[in-house]
């Protein structure tokens, strides 16, 4: 593995292989970190505003020994480097780094970077995919289910526009027995292309178009309930429905089983209402913690695949 480009280049192998590591890299945070990539150096380039990424992404290259350098303020940074082409800041950051960590909005952008790239590129975030989101997705479920097989997973919100939710589903795909419940305004439906895709891998899936009975008996059956955002400008009037209707509050909490798990890959504004927070089937604040552990594990595999199988 060199880059991490998109969510479909992971098999199952491979998958099990991240997981393995990253368990590996919970025991490396917890002993006070390790200096395994001493003397790399990562780069951070974001044309795009990130919090939890970025400080995920340099937080785990800092508690494996390495270096970050990083763009700041995107909104001034891309306004300057839009003025030139992405090959040639790619062909300029890569004179100095070992590694690039980019999110970039235009479709196919990290496969252009990594094309011309001398170090291995990892997408952050970019182009309707979020890989690496995706991975500590299914971590974080397969944590807490002990396991992937089998699962019912019922995804919530603008499934048009979630790159996170996009990427989830070519990942469950990978899986045997899989049902997945797509939920979201009609007008916000999940695009055809992981219609098809599901549809290719023979993935079980239901999509539901608001609130109702059938949302309601989906709530009671699913083990994993994952809300993605709602876009605030969105126009709710001729559909007759409200945004709260697919916000997570506690009511529908109500409905949920008892050791169901929520999550979010944030930010969350008012999808889930704050009193949800203390829940035991809150799960989003442990993917932040399990991002940064798929995050540490990836950078050990791209830039020290010599140490995977070893004691570290």
């Amino acid at each position: 593995m060199k880059h991490v480009l998109e969510a479909q280049q992971f098999n199952k192998k491979l998958i099990g292989q991240v997981f393995e590591m990253a368990e590996r890299m919970e025991q490396v945070v917890e002993s006070g970190g390790n200096d395994l990539l001493r003397g790399k150096v990562m780069a951070s380039v974001f044309y795009t505003i990130s919090t939890r990424t970025r400080l995920s992404f340099e937080a785990a290259m800092l508690r494996l020994g390495g270096k970050v350098i990083s763009t700041e303020h995107p909104e001034a940074f891309s306004d300057t480097v839009f003025a030139s082409n992405l090959e040639d800041t790619v062909r300029m950051v890569d004179r100095y780094v070992d590694v690039i960590v980019l999110r970039h909005p235009e479709e196919g952008s990290t496969e252009r970077a990594a094309k011309v790239s001398r170090v291995p590129v990892i997408n952050a975030g970019g182009g309707g995919q979020h890989p690496t989101q995706a991975l500590l997705d299914l971590y974080t479920i397969y944590r807490a289910k002990d396991g992937i097989d089998g699962v019912s997973v019922l995804v919530m919100g603008n499934l048009a526009n979630s790159r996170t939710g996009r990427s989830l589903c070519y990942l469950l795909a990978k899986y045997s027995g899989v049902k997945i419940w797509l939920v979201s305004p009609e007008e916000l439906s999940m695009r055809q292309d992981i219609i098809d895709y599901l549809e290719r891998h023979q993935v079980s899936f239901v999509q539901i178009h608001g609130p109702g009975e059938e949302l309601e008996q989906a709530l009671q059956q699913v083990e994993v309930v994952y809300q993605t955002d709602l876009p605030r400008d969105f126009d709710y009037g001729p559909t007759g429905l409200s945004r709260q209707a697919f916000c997570i509050n506690m009511d529908m909490l109500g409905l949920m089983r008892k050791h169901a798990i929520i999550m979010h890959p944030f930010p969350r504004m008012d999808g889930i209402a704050p009193e949800v927070d203390t829940d035991p089937r809150a799960h989003y604040f442990q993917q932040i913690t399990n991002g940064l552990y798929i995050r540490m594990a990836l950078l050990q595999m791209i830039l020290a695949p010599e140490t995977l199988g070893k004691q570290i």
